[in-house]
This record gives C-alpha cells, sequence and structure tokens, in this order.
C-alpha cells in the first residue's frame, strides 16, 4: 500500500518546499536561554518563548531534580485511575490563586486542554464565536464541538456584535480570543469583549499562553492588565512557555465547569498526568513569578530598548507593549535573505512568509527576555542593519 502512496506525499512535501515554508529543525545543543549553541556554534536566541528566563533557572532544575527522587519520573496512569499526586492538586490550586479563579484543570498541554474544553461544554444548541487570528488549537477544539460556528475579524467589536447578533437563537453562547496573538504580538481587547459578552448574555474564554507570568501588576495575564480577571469564566494557557518553559497546560474556571470537565474531557480521560519533575519545577516557577518583579520590569525595558533601536535605524516595526517584536519587510523574499543574514552573524531568529502570514506581511518575529542584556539586544541590532539592504 505504501508504494502506492509514496509518490504522492513525496510530491506533498515538494509542494512545502517550494511554497518557501518548508520548516527545518536546528539542533540545539545546549541548555534553552538567551545564549545557546547550535550544532557546537554560538548563537544569541531571539525567537524563544522564554520571555522570564526560566528555562533553566538553577531553582526550576532543582525543584525538577528533588521531585524525581521524591515522586518519580513518570505515573504509566491517567488522573483518574493512579495518575494524581499530592503535586497535582497543589499546582491546581496554585494557579486557581494566581489567576483569580474557583478551579483549575491540568491537560498534557494547552493544545490539549483547547481541544477539550469546547466539546464539553458546547452542543448543537450553542455557538462559539471566535477570533479569526486564534491559535490552531482553538480553531482545531471548536471543529471537535457540534456548536453553531461564528468568526469575527481580529479584534474587530463590531464584527463581533455583528456576530453575537447572528446567534442569539443559540442557548449558550461563548466568545473565544487570543489573549496575545503571537504572530503580530497584539492583545485582545478585553473589556470591550466583556462589555459585549455582558450585554449579549454570553460567556467569555481566553487562551492567555504568551502573556501569563509577566503580563499584569502580578504577571497574572492579560485579565488582570486589562482589569477584567472577574469577567473572564475561562482563561487557558500553558506551563511551557513563561512558566518554565517544559510542557503541560491548565482551564482555569468556575468550579462547575472544571468539575464537568473532569468527567467529560477526553484528552484528559485519555492522557498520562504530567511528569511529577514538570509540576514541581512549575510549582517553584509560580513562586519566581510571584517574586518576578525585577524580571517582568527588565522584559518590558528590553522589548522598549529593541524597539527604540530598532525604529531609529529606520525598521518597520508592528506597534504593541508585548516582548513579541515583529520586524516587517515588502517581500518574502526580503525576510528570508535578512533571517539568513541573521544566522551568519550568530542571531537565531526566524522568517515569516506567505501562506503562514498574509501576502505581503512577511516579517521577522523578535521575541524579547528578561535573560537578554542590553549587550544582547545592541548586537541583535547590529545585526539587522548589517543583514538588510535599505
Amino acid at each position: 500500500m505504501f508504494n502506492a502512496i509514496k509518490d504522492q506525499l513525496a510530491s506533498e512535501l515538494s509542494d512545502i518546499e517550494k511554497a518557501g515554508t518548508f520548516k527545518i529543525e536546528s539542533a540545539i545543543t545546549s541548555a534553552q536561554g538567551a545564549h545557546i549553541t547550535i550544532n557546537g556554534e554560538p548563537f544569541l536566541n531571539f525567537c524563544s518563548n522564554n520571555y522570564l528566563g526560566l528555562a533553566n533557572h538553577p531553582r526550576i532544575v532543582d525543584a525538577a531534580r528533588v521531585s524525581l527522587n521524591e515522586h518519580g519520573y513518570g505515573l504509566s496512569s491517567v488522573r483518574f485511575i493512579c495518575g494524581t499526586q499530592d503535586i497535582h492538586v497543589q499546582l491546581e490550586a496554585e494557579l486557581s490563586r494566581f489567576l483569580q479563579h474557583e478551579a483549575t484543570i491540568l491537560f498534557p498541554s494547552c493544545f490539549d486542554a483547547n481541544g477539550g474544553v469546547f466539546e464539553v461544554l458546547m452542543k448543537e444548541q450553542d455557538a462559539i464565536i471566535s477570533d479569526e487570528l486564534n491559535h490552531a488549537s482553538i480553531i482545531d477544539g471548536i471543529r471537535l464541538s457540534k456548536a453553531q460556528r461564528f468568526r469575527y475579524k481580529n479584534r474587530d467589536m463590531a464584527d463581533l456584535e455583528t456576530q453575537l447578533i447572528a446567534a442569539s437563537g443559540a442557548r449558550r453562547r461563548l466568545i473565544v480570543t487570543d489573549g496575545v496573538f503571537s504572530m503580530d504580538g497584539y492583545l485582545a481587547p478585553l473589556t470591550e469583549i466583556c462589555d459585549l459578552a455582558e450585554k449579549y448574555n454570553a460567556m467569555v474564554m481566553v487562551d492567555d499562553s504568551h502573556a501569563v507570568g509577566f503580563m499584569g501588576a502580578t504577571g497574572a495575564g492579560t485579565p488582570e492588565r486589562f482589569g477584567v480577571s472577574d469577567r473572564v469564566d475561562i482563561i487557558s494557557g500553558t506551563l511551557g512557555k513563561a512558566l518554565g518553559g517544559a510542557s503541560g497546560g491548565y482551564i482555569s474556571s468556575h468550579k462547575v465547569i472544571v468539575d464537568l470537565l473532569r468527567q467529560k474531557a477526553r484528552p484528559y480521560l485519555f492522557s498520562n498526568s504530567v511528569p511529577p519533575a514538570v509540576v514541581s519545577a512549575s510549582l517553584q516557577a509560580l513562586q519566581l513569578v510571584r517574586e518576578g518583579e525585577a524580571l517582568r520590569a527588565t522584559l518590558q525595558s528590553n522589548a522598549k530598548l529593541f524597539r527604540e533601536l530598532m525604529e531609529e535605524a529606520g525598521f518597520n516595526l508592528l506597534p504593541g507593549e508585548h516582548p513579541i517584536v515583529p520586524v516587517m519587510f515588502e517581500s518574502e523574499s526580503d525576510a528570508v535573505s535578512a533571517a539568513k543574514g541573521l544566522h551568519a552573524r550568530g542571531i537565531h531568529a526566524v522568517a515569516f512568509s506567505y501562506p503562514v502570514v498574509p501576502l505581503g506581511r512577511a516579517r521577522i518575529r523578535i521575541q524579547l527576555s528578561a535573560q537578554h542584556t542590553e549587550s544582547d539586544i545592541r548586537t541583535c541590532v547590529e545585526a539587522f542593519k548589517s543583514s538588510v539592504n535599505r
């Protein structure tokens, strides 16, 4: 059978290469951080989600090491059989307190969290109203449900209201949005979304994967940043970005919603528990976030400095306040050429072009970390200057 489809699959791969979207994985030969090695060569890393620089923090590494001795390597079980340890319960409680919600449920990843929540809560007589640029995990999760589906233009509140009116006959209505749209670094207008939700009797869900840990006064994310923590019904998020960068995700919400997910969410019921070492390390990551006012200030300062230096040098940046800073180019070939130039100068960054982003909106997405020094940032800017013909 395979021989019959081998050429078809090879043709698909060839089409991906011709489109310029073939993904090549660079083998990092060091721990994650602002400074990494790739195949033994040193690079400054400007494309990681390691926003607070915690991925290799000694307190997190020590917590994982101690946990291996005390709680073992793996559980070989799902949560409801024999896969729940005291630390799983503790982490869920700590996340609930941190995010100001009644209850939290852990999943193997945020992709799984988003894959499990819609099917449980939303049925044929219900409606999901989703931002058009929401993460792929939200899109796939919505597809798994039988709910009516409505899509509104990115951050367009007039169109959101239009879709809410169109969904007025539904039993339940759920507005779902990314807190931060990761390709642009734009924040969702949560205050206005919550206002419309109240006007049309809808619930609000936010995937805050690119904000939890460093946005808001205490790092609790975009709902805290906009002062609407008590108006957002469901938060999904990850332990795999600012909170240590390993793996694992969660839904934090009203207790009745979390209780129902424990009974019916398929990615939770049929997946092994988050490994004990990751759970213990995530507990330590949350403690570091609580102590992390200086880290958050450094991250904000680093993003501000990079923006200022790049704008002074004449580069076109998307506006924003997030440490995701897209550097825009007039053509796909310009972005790819610039990324190659950066690589040759020891900067690890990735070009995004059509169809990953809209045609004519090619970019290199720079991601700042609290771990970057002023010297690192200035080196990156100089590499951009040397890599781009302007």
